[in-house]
């Protein structure tokens, strides 16, 4: 995450909370497809430790039940600033998941924030802290209509 922009940084942790599995393949930028082949590399290092000693889960099943990259383009994107509607004709992934996803983001970057605090990473507290005020906004952070006025 160090050398990574806030919004490519939120895109790839996106890997982690995303869960739909029928979604169309993102088109990345050159430096989100590097990111994605470095967390895919560590994860499959991680995988074949765990594998080689008596975690009974190939690291393949493994990298595919932990990672799911399919929703980056659109999180890169949101995180950029581009409207809703428009970051929904990007995938076949439905509203409420993407604002599920997004949402789930959020706690994410709040974790990694407080991770990098406790061990003293002030670049990426910030990092976390900006990317958090990315993705918190409009409709996806929008109070419901529907529980408005009632008390």
């Amino acid at each position: 995450l160090a050398e990574l922009e806030p919004e490519e940084a939120v895109s790839l942790l996106s890997a982690f909370v995303f869960q739909e599995k029928d979604a169309d393949e993102p088109e990345l930028t050159p430096r989100l497809e590097d990111a994605r082949g470095r967390l895919m590399s560590i994860g499959l290092n991680v995988a074949e430790t765990q594998y080689s000693h008596g975690i009974p889960l190939h690291p393949d099943d493994f990298l595919r039940s932990v990672l799911n990259f399919k929703l980056m383009e659109v999180v890169y994107e949101w995180a950029k600033g581009t409207e809703f509607a428009k970051i929904c004709e990007l995938t076949n992934v439905p509203e409420g998941s993407i604002v599920r996803s997004i949402v789930r983001l959020d706690e994410t970057c709040r974790e990694v924030r407080n991770a990098a605090r406790i061990i003293g990473n002030s670049a990426l507290h910030g990092k976390m802290e900006t990317a958090q005020a990315m993705i918190r906004r409009d409709t996806v952070f929008a109070s419901s209509l529907y529980v408005q006025g009632v008390k």
